[in-house]
């Protein structure tokens, strides 16, 4: 390979991303210098909060700029290194982009560059042993604070980072309902993650369904979805209730403001609790999580799935997948195996 590929941000989106938001680009392989190294990507992470990174607007993170390449977490091997603590062939995780090779120098700039722990593989370093996994392991536990006996209901459930979640809560010995999008979905969740119930948002009413699943109220919300399935949720609150605002993917690709629930007094009158958080103001504390995470695969206890799309071309296609509901846990891409 003697050029480097690229997805660069074109213009920035108008409703739902397309493939014309973006422009495939070739550049040179970039050079390194003293205390830097080459990672030739393999893997790319996605996920619903790079189509806020496209908007010209202030975050947690700049966003994208245009002509830039597509923000993206990935994992890749280090083709050339001229830093002591990295040799070529050693398997990392670092911000990558959208590109076959990237230049980094290690301990700059978030999430910087990581080793793969031995016996992680690409997918599980990007997914439940990731930022997804400790989102749903930071935010479920530090603002959840779920107890034995409660219940707590997911939304997004079948995602990457509700279905992790939702676990988790199980675990604790929490009662689990999750809110999704089809039979297949919600079959997973119950047969294989073992959810105590699964509500069809597609082909239920959602506000029914809680009130019939859960009938001694929510103890705990984690929301990844916001709109009309937070006002239903908000519905159902029970006294001293916590609600996590993780994302609100529904409304992601909206042309205009969309109206927040009319019923947030509920919160109020429940004396409950409603909080967003980032996961990177946790990133000091990962370890704990990926012990807690790892341990709990090993035993079984902890399932996860992942969404492989292959091929360069593919990755616009690929992000939108996450909007259209066709990923069933975490989306990633393969563009190659590590040599």
């Amino acid at each position: 390979m003697n050029t480097n590929r690229q997805w660069v941000l074109a213009k920035r989106p108008h409703g739902m991303v397309t493939r014309d938001n973006f422009e495939y680009r070739e550049s040179p392989i970039p050079s390194i210098s003293d205390g830097e190294v080459l990672v030739r990507n393999l893997y790319l992470s996605f996920d619903p909060t790079q189509r806020g990174w496209m908007e010209d607007r202030e975050s947690y993170l700049p966003p994208v700029g245009l002509g830039e390449v597509m923000r993206a977490g990935s994992v890749g091997q280090i083709a050339e290194s001229r830093h002591a603590d990295f040799k070529v062939g050693d398997l990392v995780q670092t911000t990558g982009g959208w590109q076959d090779f990237v230049a980094v120098r290690p301990g700059m700039g978030w999430p910087g560059l990581n080793k793969l722990p031995p016996g992680v593989t690409p997918p599980m370093a990007l997914g439940v042993l990731g930022v997804t996994g400790l989102t749903a392991y930071w935010g479920l536990l530090d603002l959840g604070q779920p107890k034995p006996g409660e219940t707590v209901l997911v939304s997004g459930a079948a995602g990457a980072t509700g279905s992790i979640a939702g676990q988790i809560a199980r675990i604790k010995g929490c009662r689990v309902v999750g809110i999704a999008g089809g039979a297949d979905k919600c079959r997973w969740l119950t047969d294989v993650a073992r959810f105590d119930a699964v509500i069809d948002y597609k082909n239920e009413n959602v506000d029914d369904r809680i009130r019939a699943l859960c009938p001694d109220r929510v103890d705990v919300f984690f929301d990844n979805v916001g709109g009309s399935i937070l006002e239903a949720a908000l519905n159902h609150i029970n006294m001293r209730a916590r609600v996590v605002l993780c994302g609100g993917i529904s409304a992601y690709n909206a042309t205009t403001p969309q109206p927040g629930p009319v019923n947030l007094m509920n919160l109020v009158i429940m004396r409950a609790r409603m909080e967003g958080f980032i996961v990177i103001d946790y990133m000091n504390r990962s370890q704990q999580a990926v012990t807690d995470l790892l341990g709990w695969i090993k035993s079984g206890e902890l399932v996860h799935q992942e969404d492989v799309q292959e091929g360069f071309e593919n990755i616009p296609d690929t992000l939108n997948r996450l909007f259209t509901g066709r990923n069933v846990g975490k989306q990633l891409l393969k563009l190659a195996e590590p040599s």
